[in-house]
């Protein structure tokens, strides 16, 4: 498996790397508080971070749901979260032109799972010479992300992360498959689990997503104990107040416990 990295953090070559922060950029001041919090944590256990914000949620359940207040904006933010805290940020495009204007501040450019199958965009973030993360859609089974690999590379892309994150499962409900991180791996990617978004229960509020976040631990620990490259999880200081995909994240109070036990479990099965 080719491993890369990204500004001062590493994807593969037997390391875990964490992709953590709120769904979606809501003030400067939220943003730089909850980078400066989750970088300290992770600095603290010893894990590489790469701060996850989206400027815009364009797949939410209903027209009233709030997707974020802008491009313009929340790039912004996020280039002061880089140049202030001194790490990389991955946030999500969803169509080709927003790739250039969001390359020139996101290391990592990130392909919601809903649109993982479409070529332009896969191609026009290859183009950039961006890293690029492409969330597996939930209709997909792990072995046809091959494509999406060959996509990319087609283009030039070189630096890709392949994310599970739970195929669907009857209403309202995912399910993960653990087969598909060793199966994805061998397509020569580092492959990374989005735990928080694997809990999710889509349209579940009618309105809004419910989400289980009670079991976010259990399944970030199977999924390391799977060997994958990275976590992904979005996290919050306070998720009832979050303004998107709060039942599903990760409260800021349990984070330092998670990280310890995920690091330790990355040794343990790294050690054979």
């Amino acid at each position: 498996m080719k491993s890369f990295e990204v500004e001062n953090v590493t994807f593969g070559d037997g390391r875990l790397t964490i992709i953590a922060g709120p769904c979606v950029v809501e003030s400067e001041d939220h943003a730089l508080f909850m980078a400066q919090e989750i970088n300290d944590v992770c600095k603290m256990v010893g894990l590489d971070l790469v701060y996850k914000s989206s400027f815009d949620k364009a797949n939410r359940s209903s027209i009233e749901s709030f997707r974020g207040k802008g491009m313009e904006f929340g790039l912004d933010i996020l280039a002061k979260v880089k140049a202030e805290v001194g790490i990389p940020v991955i946030t999500d495009v969803h169509e080709p032109w927003q790739v250039e204007k969001t390359a020139e501040v996101a290391d990592i450019l990130q392909i919601p799972a809903f649109l993982c199958r479409q070529t332009d965009l896969l191609v026009e973030a290859a183009k950039s010479g961006r890293a690029v993360n492409v969330k597996k859609g939930q209709f997909l089974a792990p072995w046809d992300a091959r494509n999406i690999v060959e996509k990319i590379k087609s283009a030039g892309g070189e630096k890709i992360l392949l994310t599970e994150r739970g195929v669907s499962f009857g209403y309202n409900n995912l399910v993960v498959d653990l087969r598909s991180f060793p199966i994805m791996r061998e397509f020569g990617v580092p492959v990374v689990f989005d735990t928080t978004h694997s809990l999710q229960l889509p349209g579940g509020l009618g309105k809004a997503t419910d989400g289980q976040a009670q079991y976010i631990e259990h399944f970030a620990r199977s999924a390391v104990a799977c060997g994958v490259d990275a976590v992904f999880m979005e996290v919050h200081d306070n998720p009832a107040e979050a303004p998107s995909d709060g039942p599903n994240q990760l409260p800021l109070a349990r984070l330092e416990k998670l990280l310890i036990k995920l690091k330790q479990i990355q040794e343990l099965v790294h050690s054979e």
